[in-house]
């Protein structure tokens, strides 16, 4: 057992109920989990075992019932709810599903969104995010609106946003679900090789088996607890 203070997440016992009486869903059931930094961890599982409940609870947008949850050595639950928003903001990049992306918005103004909400001034938020794209393949394209982007490419702005702000983690959720198997390659090898440092860890929750061999480590959720986790012997 490795000490919270060295990992980038750690979690014992984490529990979840949503709803109550008769309609009350327990979603997650006692999670124990660790996350080295520098490592790519898949989640997988089926459908409604909890995985986005977990990475909701890692990533600071829900609150546990009980147990334990650290982050690189803090334990989210001793902040004020501000204190959380900030923390998330500096520490967190998120990829959603569906992207997210804001459709009035060009995709450079879409990328410094973190930026701008840690205080950056539209300027220096716009150059930095305007780096973020050139590095993610996108030089060009900063300017466009994201319905003027390819499925592939508003992915990559979407990854561009989460990694604009330089977060210690990144938790992407189905990150190639809407995209064919050539596109979905190619974004996780651009996640892979910009956001897994050795100080940064990535944990990606996917049903999309075609990936599986760009994590370092696979674990298995199934109704509400991580029933295995499997080192991925690729090399």
């Amino acid at each position: 057992m490795h000490h919270p203070e060295t990992l980038a997440v750690y979690c014992r016992g984490l529990t979840k109920t949503f709803g109550a009486g008769e309609m009350q869903v327990q979603a997650l059931r006692g999670v124990d989990l660790e996350v080295h930094p520098g490592e790519l961890l898949m989640l997988v599982g089926p459908s409604g075992c909890g995985k986005t409940t977990l990475i909701s609870i890692i990533a600071g947008i829900l609150h546990q019932d009980g147990g334990e949850c650290i982050l690189y050595g803090q334990d989210l639950r001793q902040f004020s709810k501000n204190e959380r928003v900030v923390h998330r903001g500096q520490n967190v990049g998120f990829v959603f599903q569906l992207f997210n992306l804001v459709p009035t918005l060009t995709v450079a103004e879409n990328t410094a969104i973190p930026l701008l909400i840690n205080g950056l001034k539209m300027a220096e938020a716009l150059a930095r995010a305007k780096e973020c794209l050139q590095e993610i393949g996108l030089k060009g394209r900063e300017d466009s609106l994201p319905t003027q982007l390819s499925g592939g490419q508003q992915q990559r702005v979407a990854i561009a946003r989460a990694l604009v702000h330089n977060p210690r983690l990144v938790v992407c959720d189905e990150p190639t679900s809407a995209l064919d198997h050539q596109t979905g390659r190619r974004v996780l090898e651009v996640l892979k090789s910009l956001a897994v440092s050795q100080d940064r860890a990535l944990i990606i929750v996917t049903h999309d088996a075609r990936i599986f061999e760009f994590a370092d480590r696979i674990a298995h959720m199934d109704d509400g607890r991580i029933v295995d986790i499997k080192t991925n012997n690729r090399h």
